[in-house]
C-alpha cells in the first residue's frame, strides 16, 4: 500500500512524498524545491527512487535536478512536454503505464493549464495526482489551452471512481471555496465543507486529499449542470463548456 504525505514547499505548494517501505520505493510528486524534500526523506529514513512531474512549471519541477543529483532518482514526466522537464528520463503519454515498484500509474493527459499536463492515476491505490489541473474546489488557470480543452480534461478526471483520492499541487482550498460560494451559495454540501476547511486551516492543517465524490458535490468547475450556477451566471440554457468558461472567467478576476 502506498503511503502518501505532504511536503510543504515555497509558500503554498505541496510535493507529495509517496512510498512503500515493503517495496523499497519512494517517489516525490512535483518537487518545487529540493531542500524540504531532502529533509522529509531523512526524517523517514527513505531513499528517493522516482520523481513524478505533472507539468513543466518551475514550482513543480524546481527541485528535479538537485534531487536527481543527490539520489539518482528516475524522473518521469509528460512526453509531449519533455523538452521543458528538467532531467527527464522517461516521457509518458496518454494510456501508458509507469511503475513505482509494484504500484502502477496510468497516465492521463489533461491539458489546458499547460499543453502537456498529465495526471498519474494509481488505480490500485485509489489515488490520482492532478497537479494544477484539478484543485480542491478549483481548477488551474488556462495558460496554454482554452475552455473546451480544460472542460474535456476535467470531464476525463470526473470519470474516475468517486472514491478516488485527489492529491493536487497547492493549498488553495479555502480561497477556492470562498469563490465557489459566490456562484452556488445555496449548495448545502459546499457550505458544510467550508466549515471543515476553515477549521482545518485555522489549525494549520492540510485540506488534502479530497475525493472525486466530494469535488463533484462542491467544486463549481465540475458543476456546469447546476441550475443555481447557471442562474447566477445568467446562462440557464447555455452548454456546459460556456458555463465552465464563464465560471473560470469570474474566478480569474475574483
Amino acid at each position: 500500500m502506498l503511503e502518501i504525505e505532504p511536503v510543504l514547499c515555497l509558500r503554498d505548494n505541496y510535493a507529495w512524498l509517496t512510498y512503500d517501505r515493503s517495496e523499497g520505493v519512494t517517489a516525490i510528486v512535483d518537487p518545487s524545491e529540493a531542500e524540504p524534500v531532502s529533509r522529509a526523506l531523512a526524517r523517514r529514513e527513505l531513499k528517493l527512487t522516482h520523481i513524478l512531474n505533472t507539468h513543466h512549471h518551475p514550482d513543480h519541477v524546481g527541485g528535479n535536478l538537485a534531487l536527481k543529483a543527490e539520489f539518482g532518482a528516475t524522473i518521469i514526466g509528460p512526453g509531449k512536454d519533455a523538452a521543458r522537464i528538467p532531467g527527464i528520463d522517461i516521457g509518458v503519454m496518454e494510456g501508458e503505464t509507469c511503475r513505482v515498484g509494484a504500484h502502477a500509474a496510468k497516465v492521463l493527459e489533461i491539458p489546458a493549464h499547460t499543453r502537456g499536463h498529465i495526471a498519474f492515476w494509481f488505480e490500485g491505490d485509489s489515488t490520482v495526482f492532478t497537479g494544477d489541473t484539478l484543485f480542491a474546489m478549483g481548477c488551474g488557470r488556462l495558460f496554454e489551452g482554452d475552455p473546451p480543452t480544460m472542460w474535456a480534461s476535467l470531464s476525463k478526471l470526473m470519470r474516475l471512481p468517486d472514491g478516488t483520492r485527489i492529491y493536487c499541487g497547492h493549498e488553495y482550498t479555502e480561497a477556492n471555496g470562498r469563490f465557489a460560494l459566490t456562484v452556488e451559495p445555496g449548495n448545502p454540501d459546499l457550505n458544510d465543507r467550508m466549515v471543515d476547511v476553515r477549521s482545518a486551516r485555522a489549525k494549520g492543517l492540510p485540506t488534502l486529499p479530497t475525493t472525486m465524490a466530494l469535488e463533484k458535490k462542491t467544486n463549481p468547475f465540475l458543476r456546469a449542470h447546476s441550475p443555481e450556477i447557471r442562474k447566477i451566471l445568467g446562462l440557464e440554457s447555455a452548454n456546459d463548456v460556456d458555463v465552465f468558461a464563464e465560471t473560470r472567467r469570474r474566478k480569474d478576476v475574483f
